[in-house]
């Protein structure tokens, strides 16, 4: 702290004074405790009630997306908490303190970001793997027992903890561009609820399979191509595109607007 106080600090030291402010909230601990419990219990509730596929949906059959089912909580929850990570500084006030101790504006939000990112990656890799492991014992003995070895299982597995993780830090991003916490977390659900399900409703997957929601539930989290969608590493590319655009756009407000 004494280099930040002095002005001598760099990307450790605000990445360390951004851990000490996310891991002294209690409210972070209790929205990933939030997302844990409500993950792995939607999981392994979708698994015991996921059925036998009949011999015509037997190609399609992806028990995969039932066990990944969490993640529709998950993302709201870890989105939020990212809008909350930089809106609460602004709300409470807080805010001036830390530029006052980080001037660097795309240091700061850097910062956030990096130590924000890991924990949520760390979180969510945890979560589903648990996830799997649980869930596959409450399947019914009549339906395939999944493995990681099988093809596309480790890796739905592995990018629906990394969405997580890119959900949070899109979080972040709006949180910075916005500032206010009531209108960036309706901008939040707006990306990833109201729009895409609208936009599929009267386009189908045309131009809703490119919001997350969809990326995630048809292109992520799955063993099994989906028609008509991304497949699981454009998606996950687009996804990455989505973070450095927000990233990139709230870096540069930050700096506009107090220049």
């Amino acid at each position: 702290m004494t280099a930040l106080m002095t002005g001598h600090y760099g990307f450790t030291h605000a990445a360390r004074m951004e851990w000490i402010k996310l891991r002294s909230l209690r409210s972070t601990l209790w929205a990933l405790l939030a997302t844990v419990v409500g993950m792995i219990a939607i999981g392994v509730l979708t698994m015991a009630n996921t059925k036998a596929p009949g011999a015509a949906q037997a190609d399609t059959f992806d028990p995969v997306n039932n066990l990944l089912a969490g993640l529709a909580l998950g993302q709201l929850i870890v989105g939020v908490l990212g809008v909350l990570v930089v809106t609460g500084e602004y709300s409470s006030g807080a805010v001036r303190s830390t530029l006052a101790a980080v001037p660097n504006r795309p240091l700061l939000l850097s910062a956030k970001a990096g130590v924000f990112g890991l924990v949520t990656l760390a979180i969510g890799e945890a979560i589903t793997f648990v996830t799997f492991f649980t869930g596959r014992l409450a399947l019914d003995p009549a339906v395939p027992r999944l493995a990681l070895g099988d093809p596309g299982v480790l890796r739905a597995v592995v990018l629906s903890g990394v969405y997580l993780a890119l959900v949070g830090l899109i979080g972040i991003a709006i949180g910075a561009v916005v500032r206010h916490t009531a209108a960036a977390v309706g901008t939040l659900v707006g990306l990833l609820y109201v729009v895409p399900a609208a936009l599929a409703g009267l386009t189908g997957t045309t131009v809703a399979k490119f919001f997350p929601t969809m990326i995630v539930g048809n292109s992520l989290a799955v063993s099994k191509p989906v028609a008509e969608c991304l497949s699981p590493w454009v998606g996950f590319a687009v996804l990455c595109l989505y973070v450095v655009a927000a990233l990139g756009a709230g870096g540069w407000l930050l700096v506009r607007r107090d220049a």
